[in-house]
């Protein structure tokens, strides 16, 4: 029988990642009830030989090695291949009985893991997510154990071998509280463990794990590999999430002040006695406010859009108050009320999801600008265009000295003190090379700024303007080349529905890019 082999203390504090590849070790005989599992073997469910695989053992042996580490007690831990250890023991147990002999087994031993718990988990996690039947909670437990018990260099290798971003690792530990259903679910339809922390992250908002799959099942469909859809989604998820916290928050905020929040819908027949302030006077016909009204019985509230409180009283009758007097009696609601009441709600989800779609956007311009690869040529051209023509909105964005939406493109950090000052030149690195880059970031984000605030003003009609229904020349320009840059990028970004909304009647035209806004 092989004995173990204690690793020495520079081997513990090595932090070069272990070659998972063992083709190059030679495997030793071990007496198979020398093993225990390993503590860091990711499979912790379903972890029973079957009779299919004991038979199996009992009749040729167990085929592949096993791979264990020494323990400080003279047995091995099975990180890998613990299912056929098991095996293996039973086997044994009744070889004599059987008329066999007692065999042993063949094991890789890696005395190089010793004191290594997370390149062991992740090891053993490789191993058994590729084996059929290992559960998801497991792949996803593993993962997370893994990848925080690595140092920098390690998780960055472990991260690319299980296709997962980097920082991850602590994402996957929420993805653990979805059910078991919903796990199976987002593996059925094609999630990484990525997605599944990501799934996780906004499983509150409702119909986010349905949404999120018909998502990834149109990107699956583009068949360019790409997640231009998926992000999009998951961008209007987190707004709505946002949105959805705001409003929580407002919520307690009223039940910490002990403050009513009236309903917005009423039973069918219930009259809606309750009147905003501002509709009301005291009985002398001073107005009412929040801070003469608040002790009264009544005082009570409801949130708008933005979720802040309009003050109501529940029952001016009741509590001595006047309606202001109006000079026309009020009429009833009309279909051109619920008109304008739906056209607010539509100009409401508008306005979320064209915040929303900016992150996305970002994060492909973020990801070009950043890369290695040669920038294409569509992009510096239009870069160019800009800075040759400096149309109004680049020369007033220009004009704030503002080096943050850049430097957040390019992923340079500044710093954080606003006394200690420093020009962004000094901070990139501009080659031949990377020149496009830098330029491309600096145009757009310009236009990232532009178009921040979903609300603009025509100066031609001298009205408001919204941009997913009225977008300037330079901005449709601008979307149309990230349209088509996500395009040959496998599809790596994809136009939100609003903004492909704003460029439905432009499409084919021909969109002025450095002209004057109109």
């Amino acid at each position: 029988m092989a004995t173990a082999t204690k690793s020495t203390a520079d081997q513990s504090a090595e932090h070069t990642p272990v070659d998972a590849d063992e083709a190059g070790l030679t495997a030793v005989l071990l007496d198979p009830d020398t093993i225990v599992r390993d503590e860091c073997n990711a499979r912790e469910h379903d972890t029973e030989p079957d009779d299919d695989l004991i038979n199996s053992v009992k009749a040729v042996d167990v085929q592949d090695p096993v791979s264990v580490r020494p323990r400080p007690d003279g047995t091995y831990g099975a990180f890998k291949g613990w299912r056929r250890t098991q095996a293996a023991q039973i086997a044994n147990a009744t070889a004599e009985e059987d008329g066999r002999t007692k065999r042993q087994i063949k094991a890789f031993v890696r005395t190089d893991l010793v004191s290594r718990d997370a390149w062991t988990r992740f090891l053993s996690l490789i191993e058994n997510h590729q084996r059929k039947g290992m559960a998801t909670k497991d792949t996803l437990k593993a993962a997370e154990l893994s990848l925080i018990g690595m140092d920098e260099i390690e998780q960055k290798a472990a991260a690319r071998a299980l296709g997962l971003k980097r920082g991850t690792g602590q994402r996957l530990a929420r993805a653990q509280e979805l059910s078991d259903a919903a796990l199976r679910r987002a593996s059925a339809g094609g999630m990484d463990l990525e997605q599944m922390a990501t799934l996780a992250e906004v499983a509150d908002v409702p119909d986010a794990e349905h949404r999120l799959l018909r998502a990834l099942a149109r990107d699956e469909d583009e068949e360019d590999g790409g997640r231009g859809h998926w992000e999009q989604e998951l961008a209007l998820l987190k707004a709505e999430q946002t949105d959805r916290a705001a409003r929580k928050e407002a919520v307690t905020a009223l039940e910490e002040a002990e403050i009513p929040l009236l309903p917005t819908r009423l039973a069918y027949g219930e009259k809606d006695t309750a009147r905003p302030l501002t509709d009301l006077t005291t009985g002398l016909g001073n107005p009412l406010t929040e801070d003469n009204h608040k002790n009264c019985p009544g005082h009570s509230a409801r949130l708008d859009d933005e979720h802040q409180p309009v003050w109501y009283c529940a029952d001016p009758a009741a509590y001595g108050h006047k309606v202001r007097p109006k000079p026309k009696a009020q009429p009833e609601k009309t279909a051109d009320d619920e008109a304008k009441a739906t056209e607010r709600a539509r100009t409401t989800a508008c306005n979320r999801a064209w915040k929303a779609a900016a992150g996305p956007r970002q994060d492909f311009v973020s990801r070009l600008v950043r890369s290695s690869k040669t920038l294409p040529e569509e992009a510096w051209k239009f870069a160019a265009s800009v800075l040759l023509d400096l149309p109004h909105f680049y020369g007033k964005w220009a004009g704030r000295r503002e080096a943050h939406d850049v430097a957040r493109l390019l992923g340079v950090k500044l710093p954080e003190s606003p006394f200690e000052r420093v020009r962004l030149s000094e901070l990139v690195t501009v080659s031949k090379a990377r020149l496009p880059h830098v330029l491309f970031a600096h145009v757009a984000a310009a236009f990232e700024r532009d178009m921040r605030d979903p609300k603009g003003w025509n100066d031609a009609q001298m009205q408001v303007r919204f941009l997913w229904e009225d977008p300037s020349p330079q901005q449709i320009a601008y979307l149309l080349l990230l349209e088509k840059l996500g395009q040959d990028d496998k599809g790596s970004y994809r136009l939100s529905e609003v903004e492909e909304q704003a460029l439905a009647p432009h499409r084919g035209a021909d969109a002025d890019t450095t002209g004057d806004d109109t």
